[in-house]
């Protein structure tokens, strides 16, 4: 799942990306409402975590020109307490409202429910040969034996698996499992699809994710 953050209280957006990108989301940050709505304009998210007092922009502007244009739902996050603030956010366009000092796991309840609503029309699960993968509940299986995953090892694999079928590149791979601005030339995604392929293919017969030499990597059953 994409997430952009736009914050410029630098502890609160370091710790609202370590910590989500923990949680198994993609994460991207701006720091300014000007590149924050420059990502949220050009960028394909699941949710967007707007701060209101913001310099170059505040969240307000931002959100008047989200909105102009796009739909994605928006969770506001500000100092302000006043009815008056949060009733001026939701006329915006705000989908949520959550004051700071907040609860992270209060948060990540209030992201995954906006995006519940905002993806409904999508699979809650998706289905490869005998590898089942649960979305919502974030958890996979194969031949009924429960895959013992990390977030990220999660995420690549329902990233694989909505797109079963495709070849997607490493730089692809890089640029909706980890951060926009990810090194491709690093071996990171390697390392995360040897490790993934273990856990995946490594105890069954049936090879599920394969390495097109040159092109990228495809989960699909050839069987």
């Amino acid at each position: 799942m994409r997430v952009l953050i736009i914050e410029d209280e630098e502890k609160t957006a370091d710790y609202l990306h370590r910590g989500l990108g923990e949680q198994g989301f993609t994460v991207d940050l701006a720091r300014d409402g000007i590149d924050g709505l420059h990502l949220a304009l050009e960028g394909d998210y699941a949710v967007i975590v707007l701060d209101v007092m913001l310099p170059g922009l505040d969240g307000y502007g931002v959100l008047r020109a989200l909105r102009a244009r796009k739909q994605t739902p928006v969770i506001m996050l500000t100092a302000r307490e006043r009815v008056e603030d949060r009733i001026h956010g939701l006329r915006e366009g705000a989908d949520d409202y959550l004051g700071k000092p907040f609860s992270f796991l209060e948060l990540v309840a209030r992201l995954q429910a906006l995006t519940r609503r905002s993806t409904s029309h999508e699979p809650l699960q998706v289905q490869v040969a005998d590898l089942r993968i649960d979305l919502l509940a974030r958890k996979a299986s194969r031949a009924g034996q429960r895959l013992d995953l990390t977030a990220k090892e999660f995420s690549l694999l329902s990233v694989l698996a909505k797109r079963q079928g495709e070849i997607l590149s490493k730089t692809a791979i890089a640029e909706l499992v980890w951060d926009i601005n990810f090194d491709s030339d690093a071996n990171v995604v390697e390392v995360a699809i040897k490790r993934l392929r273990a856990k995946l293919d490594g105890p069954f017969d049936n090879k599920l994710l394969h390495t097109i030499r040159g092109m990228g990597y495809v989960l699909e059953n050839r069987d």
